[in-house]
């Protein structure tokens, strides 16, 4: 099966650059998978959608401002080019540290960017000397192991204070103090993310009452999104595309949840494919049963995959030729859902991360 099958065409304009003012106001198709059919309809619709019993399983992994902007120890700051896409043209740096994944409390990886002049032993430094970033080792498309050193305070708090929202790279425009609400879902908890599970986004605390007040469960896993959601595929087979590990926990509340819905015939329904990822992945970690539990997993989901735990998914609408996008496919089929796609580009839908959704059912 090869990447290109993945492909389809997105008129710019369609992407979504901010939020909508109100979070649950998004669009919403339902493409019905037995049907081979999808229907335009809102996402406010969504408890009267659902059925009785469904058990909507979220992610409640929270996002923290993990782009880092600053300059290598010793050089002087200069103005980011701004025919750089990558790069935020609002502050005066010369180097951005995109932070991945933690290792322990002061080393971490993270993607740089120029990558090629950064070497290992080199220091960068970010505010006035406030937060610095040691090279200990190198890794491939500009990845590095850092060391972090906070002046005063701790690393987090450094952090926070430093850090910029990490908006994808097709949303061009600088962060805005207000992403920081908006770029995170009302049920966040625990900090580790470098990009929302964005299907989680247009839920407001009302809506979540509303499932509650309709009979629909609800549970929470936690996998923190790393980086590799926006990596391409740089393989032209999708059976040769390997994941990037990214951590999860299962508490015991969901895991009895999941269980006891599958045991009773019951629909379980992630939203967003970070929740399917975690729960298709726990199931074969542990021999056909959801137990509490945390670790890693690297599970890429294309077309032929047997899904075990998952019969609906909340989703946003993802980027060409993505492992997100091919996720999507092995749940729908990828002819039903590149025929969706075109549906929502005729209707003008709003794609990626702030855009509409979709319910697969």
């Amino acid at each position: 099966m090869l990447v290109q099958n993945f492909n389809y065409s997105l008129p710019a304009e369609l992407i979504a650059q901010r939020p909508l003012d109100e979070r649950d106001a998004s669009r919403m198709m339902l493409l019905d998978r037995t049907l081979c059919t999808f229907e335009d309809r809102a996402f406010r619709e969504l408890p009267r959608i659902l059925t009785a019993g469904d058990l909507l399983v979220f992610n409640n992994t929270k996002v923290f401002p993990a782009r880092l902007l600053g300059r290598r120890r010793g050089a002087g700051a200069q103005q980011i080019s701004a025919s750089n896409p990558a790069a935020r043209t609002f502050l005066t740096a010369e180097m951005e540290l995109f932070l991945t994944r933690r290792e322990c409390d002061d080393i971490w990886w993270g993607l740089v960017h120029p990558a090629r002049k950064v070497r290992t032993g080199e220091v960068l430094i970010f505010g006035n000397d406030e937060l610095e970033a040691e090279v200990i080792e190198r890794g491939e498309h500009g990845l590095r192991r850092v060391r972090l050193k906070a002046r005063s305070g701790s690393i987090d708090e450094s952090i926070n204070r430093l850090g910029h929202v990490p908006l994808p790279p097709y949303i061009h425009r600088a962060d805005e103090f207000r992403d920081r609400e908006t770029y995170q879902t009302v049920y966040a908890k625990v900090r580790g993310a470098v990009a929302a599970p964005t299907a989680g986004l247009h839920f407001t605390e009302g809506i979540l009452r509303e499932l509650r007040d309709c009979g629909v469960e609800t549970c929470e896993v936690t996998l923190h999104v790393g980086l590799g959601t926006f990596q391409p595929v740089r393989v032209e087979n999708v059976a040769e595309h390997k994941m990037e590990s990214e951590r999860f926990e299962i508490p015991e509340s969901c895991a009895t949840a999941v269980n006891q819905a599958l045991d009773e015939g019951r629909r379980v329904v992630a939203v967003g494919t970070t929740s399917v990822r975690t729960l298709e992945h726990a199931v074969r970690q542990f021999g056909g049963r959801i137990e509490a539990g945390s670790g890693e997993t690297n599970l890429f989901i294309y077309p032929g995959f047997e899904f075990q735990v998952v019969q609906g998914l909340l989703t946003n609408f993802h980027l060409p030729r993505s492992t997100l996008l091919m996720l999507v496919s092995a749940l729908a089929g990828r002819e039903l859902t590149l025929q969706a796609y075109q549906h929502a580009v005729r209707e003008r839908y709003r794609f990626y991360s702030y855009g509409d959704c979709m319910l697969i059912g």
